[in-house]
């Protein structure tokens, strides 16, 4: 039977996210970034964390938290992505003439330039596939469905092409090597938090048996946001001819799209009955593309992020020459963890 960990400390939600080849633990003031590198030593990184509500009251009222979480969480998102890249010590090519003038240039190191390009791309990415072809269809849709009546049918089949576009996006992800990895790290983060939520030891053993779908999981939130956007745009979206102004009140009903889905995203997530687990069901299924089974080195990556986001770096670990801390074993972490003494032996006679 499996013991409640001693001296654990008050559940708190725990937030994570898979990086490469490892992953990063969001405790309430604090985060944890942990990766594997190639000779098999796990390395972390913690770093302070406030929330902006902290600062800004308003910021944590229901509803305008869900959207500055949307905006927080894709931002640290692409920056844990990048420090995970660091951290795994592989990328030590010498910038080209081109990237150091252009660091010269801006007056910004190579990696900040990278990744802000790197956010661009998604953003326009991310616009073009959800929103423009979405839009696209819908009018095409309208010159062919000419009814008056006929908006929630055409907002209804755009709204769906935008989950299908979705699911396709995901299906081509998951055939690159690199990404399916990264998806059993997200499925070791999910199985790591609920081995945290029930009070259990930070073991793989005993993380190995919960689920890789969880009801706080950013699958389902963006599930949530594509069903929910069917009916404020169909509600009080502008539904005219002029695409353009279509495309411009779905962007601006962003907002108040996240900022719903946080809050459904929270409540389903927190009361469990036959409502919500009917209503959580679609997120939870659209995850297992999104997650796949880690293995247990994985889960050990994922339970060091954990105990360092909640009590800090374990001490009397070695430092790698950029500063990060090198866990050779992952129970180290854990502050209840004793270290095996080495043994005396009585001295021998000469």
């Amino acid at each position: 039977m499996k013991q409640a960990r001693q001296g654990a400390c008050k559940y708190v939600d725990i937030g994570g996210q898979a990086v490469m080849e490892g992953v990063m633990m969001k405790a309430p003031d604090a985060i944890a970034v942990s990766v594997r590198r190639p000779d098999g030593t796990i390395v972390t990184k913690r770093s302070p964390y406030q929330p902006l509500s902290k600062k800004h009251p308003w910021m944590g009222w229901p509803f305008v938290r869900g959207v500055v979480n949307f905006v927080t969480m894709l931002t640290m998102g692409m920056s844990v992505l990048q420090q995970s890249t660091d951290m795994l010590g592989i990328l030590d090519e010498e910038p080209s003439k081109f990237e150091k003038w252009l660091s010269k240039k801006l007056g910004k190191g190579i990696d900040k330039i990278v990744m802000g390009v790197a956010v661009v791309l998604a953003v326009v990415l991310s616009i073009g596939l959800f929103f423009v072809i979405p839009e696209i269809f819908a009018r095409l849709l309208k010159n062919v469905i000419t009814s008056p009546s006929s908006n929630w049918l055409i907002n209804l089949l755009s709204g769906l092409l935008r989950i299908l576009i979705l699911i396709g996006y995901i299906l081509f992800c998951t055939m690159v090597p690199d990404v399916r990895r990264t998806f059993q790290y997200h499925g070791a983060e999910h199985k790591t938090v609920y081995c945290h939520e029930h009070n259990l030891p930070l073991t793989p053993e005993n993380a190995r048996g919960f689920s890789t779908l969880h009801p706080r999981c950013g699958t389902s939130f963006l599930l949530i946001v594509f069903v929910l956007s069917i009916v404020l745009f169909t509600l009080v979206g502008y539904q005219g001819t002029n695409f353009l102004w279509r495309l411009l009140s779905r962007l601006a009903l962003l907002p108040v799209v996240a900022g719903v889905s946080y809050e459904l995203l929270k409540g389903l997530a927190h009361h469990d009955n036959l409502l919500t687990q009917a209503l959580r069901w679609p997120g939870m299924q659209l995850q297992r593309l999104t997650t796949k089974p880690p293995t247990d080195e994985m889960l050990e990556v994922a339970i060091v992020s954990m105990n360092v986001a909640l009590h800090g770096l374990p001490k009397d670990c070695p430092k790698t020459t950029e500063g990060f801390t090198v866990v050779q074993d992952y129970r180290l972490a854990d502050p209840s963890y004793t270290p095996p003494q080495p043994e005396t032996g009585e001295p021998q006679p000469a």
